[in-house]
């Protein structure tokens, strides 16, 4: 198998509690990269209400990375406010270029810097592989999940040794952003509580074991059902917006230094034109607009794991009360750490590859989710 056939070749799970089994993931090809992209400071830019920022430049990495090495099929996690993805040798380069163009729009557009990190799997220690496993989310699209410690300790390896971080600005016209979209409403909760949790091993720089991840889904379904009981998108109670204003994120991503209006007029037909065909029900462009709220429901990456188990679950309040009970039981044992934010409403960004059936969509809470949750777990950990 060539190395470049990695992730495309892994068997797909259907249950996302298989990821709880070791057996089913497979370690990455030694010549392969971890590139780690976070917004610095997004605890900062999220209180001065940048949050949309933040969630945007998160998704736009792997926006911008899958833009530059098309069709390579590579693997890759969203953490709200950055993302993991892993590259073969081959694509690095036009990785590297996309990822220091979209750091120069980053700057310039929302005055936020975006970290970019790469770290070579072969200097990773054995004992802490680049483990990969697929799961399923719709006949089209499966989700990325990593096992074993390899991501955990490339994290680190960026944050302490400047040898592995790229500080330098790029070209923005590598960060080909074209497929992101912001347009859907913040989407309420429909049982009161839309949270971001995430749960790992106690120790800082430790991943979550198999073991412990089995037990606290196992927790998670007890309260809550079996999925989709707590998917935080309600098909319902998706709508896109009829507000220009809340397309404001995407233009600037997708538009950095000219060309914002016509952008803009052009993005808001083009969403006047989606609320119409779904309202009527229609088939154009080779897309059933009557099922397309299905169709993004079911590609919602709401539940993945990147060496820490991430979520973003819908529930009451007695039940984020009944969640934090447990968590908070298992911290103080020393059994495990966490990080949640709550809020009442998932917000959704869009990876449109093809419109027809190679879509996904990026789930996190309102009003910092996933970086807030982060900053959180951090206090948790121990040393």
């Amino acid at each position: 198998m060539a190395s470049e056939d990695f992730y495309q070749s892994l068997p797909v799970l259907e249950r996302f509690i298989d990821l709880a089994d070791p057996t089913h993931y497979r370690t990455a090809p030694p010549d392969w990269y971890v590139v780690i992209s976070d917004v610095a400071g997004s605890t900062a830019a999220i209180e001065r209400g940048q949050y949309k920022a933040v969630n945007v430049l998160g998704a736009s990495s792997i926006m911008a990375v899958l833009n530059a090495i098309a069709p390579l099929d590579i693997p890759f996690v969203f953490g709200g406010d950055g993302a993991v993805l892993l590259v073969p040798p081959s694509a690095l380069g036009q990785a590297r270029a996309a990822l220091l163009g979209l750091r120069t729009i980053a700057r310039e557009t929302f005055g936020l810097t975006l970290r970019v990190g790469v770290v070579p799997i072969e200097v990773l220690d054995p004992e802490r592989p680049v483990k990969v496993a697929k799961f399923r989310l719709t006949p089209t699209y499966c989700q990325a999940n990593f096992l074993g410690g390899g991501i955990s300790q490339a994290e680190r390896l960026i944050k302490t040794e400047a040898l592995y971080r790229l500080e330098q600005d790029g070209d923005p016209a590598a960060a080909n952003l074209t497929g992101l979209e912001c347009r859907w409403r913040a989407i309420p909760s429909q049982p009161g509580h839309t949270l971001s949790l995430i749960v790992t091993a106690p120790r800082r720089g430790v991943p979550l074991s198999a073991a412990l991840f089995r037990e606290v889904l196992d927790t998670i379904q007890t309260l809550y059902g079996v999925p989709p009981s707590y998917h935080p998108v309600a098909v319902d109670r998706l709508r896109l917006t009829l507000s220009p204003f809340q397309l404001e994120t995407e233009v600037k991503a997708r538009k950095p230094r000219s060309g914002q209006g016509v952008y803009w007029v052009k993005a808001y037909l083009k969403t006047l034109l989606g609320y119409g065909l779904m309202a009527l029900g229609l088939k154009a462009g080779g897309v059933d607009w009557g099922r397309y709220r299905q169709d993004v429901w079911a590609a919602s990456d709401y539940q993945k794991l990147d060496d820490s188990l991430r979520m973003v679950i819908a529930g009451t309040p007695a039940q984020t009360q009944q969640l934090t009970d447990y968590l908070e039981d298992r911290y103080q044992r020393g059994q495990l750490a966490y990080g949640l934010h709550i809020s009442d409403r998932a917000l959704m960004t869009c990876l449109i590859l093809n419109r027809q059936d190679r879509h996904f969509h990026l789930i996190d809470s309102a009003d910092g989710g996933y970086a807030l949750a982060a900053k959180k777990l951090k206090a948790r950990l121990r040393p």
